[in-house]
């Protein structure tokens, strides 16, 4: 079954609360703004994310988002668009995954397969 995909104005979420913001190459395809591409820049903002170390904490914040599922069949200039299944996982500044992203909110008037 369709997805509704996502789009620059879809909401997304570490699994700490940070919030995720995309930066897209697309200029093309749109629903009510243009769709997120897996080759976009997804980068967190506000994750409060500290690993223990000793006696303390030491900040390690979710940074970036990069997709493990994508959609195949929906394509805009031959880059894989993304949909409220597709999964992603949040990484720290030295790439340790932190966990999956959330979709929070999708722009419902676009979905593929």
């Amino acid at each position: 079954m369709a997805q509704p995909l996502l789009t620059t104005a879809s909401t997304l979420q570490c699994p700490h609360g940070g919030s995720v913001a995309v930066a897209s190459a697309n200029t093309r395809a749109k629903a009510g703004a243009p769709l997120a591409l897996a080759s976009d820049v997804f980068t967190i903002a506000g994750c409060p994310f500290q690993i223990p170390v000793g006696v303390g904490t030491v900040p390690h914040p979710c940074l970036t988002v990069q997709w493990i599922t994508v959609n195949l069949r929906t394509t805009v200039g031959g880059q894989p668009t993304l949909a409220q299944d597709s999964v992603g996982l949040c990484l720290a500044g030295d790439q340790v995954p932190q966990g999956p992203v959330s979709v929070v909110a999708v722009q419902p008037r676009a979905s593929g397969s």
